[in-house]
């Protein structure tokens, strides 16, 4: 059992970035999107209907173009866009490590995925078919892309990684949470290289759910991020297991422990203008260096926070940035903080 790369004392892991790679409203290009993001671009939105109520909600879809060359595999042909969003982040993530297509590869390489809402595109109309016209009438071509595990299976078959698959669902802080997962992963020796992804779709009854229930301040959003985690790269993530919340009002006395002693000269902030980013102001002041990407790209729970940390590992290949610190708050289950160096 290799224990390397484990600070007992705070239960944090530390493990190396060794390839980045994502699908956003913005683009898929990591310098492009990153850019953008410096410069303030905010990705277009539009309008997506409640076609029971009429109600509008306004969304920021990826566009079809950035994923529709994925289309040439034919496991993916009649699936739904989160696993192509899954999919092209992963090729990029791989792509951009250089590691290549191999058996070896292959079986030293684990999978863990991050979601929060899974295939909804699917699941809504898989039991709308049940509730309008009964069980004899649901479509066997749509319950596969129902399961939350989709996505990693897609991925799986894709690059033809036989390891272990994993796939953790939870608020908009899972990413942090997969990430270290796959942390310990690589320190138990369980396998060589860890590929994490966090994706997201959209429909609009998610649209519907979450302007009930007020969990997003900025338009939803959609895509997907992927980090490749090796030991010995030299790009470093410090991750730690995230601090359960129960209702809001633990939020702030959760990412104060999550954070413990943590410092970065950049923040990547999990906030707009929200509750989140209150929290996070207060706790962290307005010194260093603010950046909020869900104010251009929306909020797509599964894959906004492995986003952030894309966007750290962005400003540190840059050198603009020595340190980054990414604190994320969740809507209602956990706070979550790793940093990049």
């Amino acid at each position: 059992m290799n224990l390397a790369g484990i600070d007992s004392k705070a239960g944090r892991l530390e493990a190396g970035v060794a390839g980045i790679g994502w699908v956003t409203p913005l683009g898929t290009q990591l310098h492009g999107v990153w850019q953008a993001l410096q410069s303030g671009v905010v990705a277009e939105s539009r309008p997506i209907e409640n076609p029971e109520t009429g109600r509008l909600h306004q969304v920021r879809p990826v566009s079809p173009k950035l994923v529709e060359h994925l289309a040439r595999q034919p496991r993916l042909r009649r699936s739904s866009p989160i696993s192509y969003f899954a999919v092209g982040a992963a090729m990029a993530a791989l792509e951009d490590a250089g590691i290549l297509p191999s058996a070896e590869a292959r079986s030293a390489t684990a999978l863990v995925f991050a979601v929060s809402n899974g295939g909804v595109i699917y699941t809504r109309r898989f039991y709308d078919q049940i509730i309008r016209q009964g069980a004899n009438a649901a479509s066997p071509m749509l319950f596969p892309e129902t399961v939350y595990n989709a996505p990693a299976s897609h991925v799986a078959s894709a690059f033809g990684v036989d390891g272990a698959s994993y796939t953790l669902v939870g608020d908009n802080a899972v990413g942090i949470a997969a990430l270290h997962f796959g942390s310990q992963l690589l320190a138990l020796g369980a396998c060589e290289r860890v590929l994490v992804v966090g994706c997201e779709e959209i429909d609009w009854i998610l649209c519907e759910a979450f302007y009930d229930w007020r969990l997003a301040s900025t338009p939803l959003s959609e895509g997907a991020g992927a980090v490749l985690l090796t030991r010995d790269a030299p790009l470093r993530i410090t991750t730690a297991a995230a601090v359960p919340i129960f209702r809001r009002a633990e939020a702030g006395a959760a990412l104060r422990s999550a954070l413990g002693n943590q410092e970065g000269e950049w923040v990547i902030s999990s906030g707009d203008r929200g509750f989140a980013e209150r929290i996070e102001r207060r706790l962290l002041g307005e010194k260093g260096t603010w950046v909020f990407p869900k104010r251009y790209f929306g909020e797509a729970p599964g894959a906004s926070a492995v986003w952030q940390v894309i966007a750290g590992a962005m400003a540190l290949r840059t050198c603009e940035a020595r340190s980054v610190l990414v604190p994320v708050v969740g809507f209602n289950q956990q706070a979550a903080v790793a940093t990049l160096r």
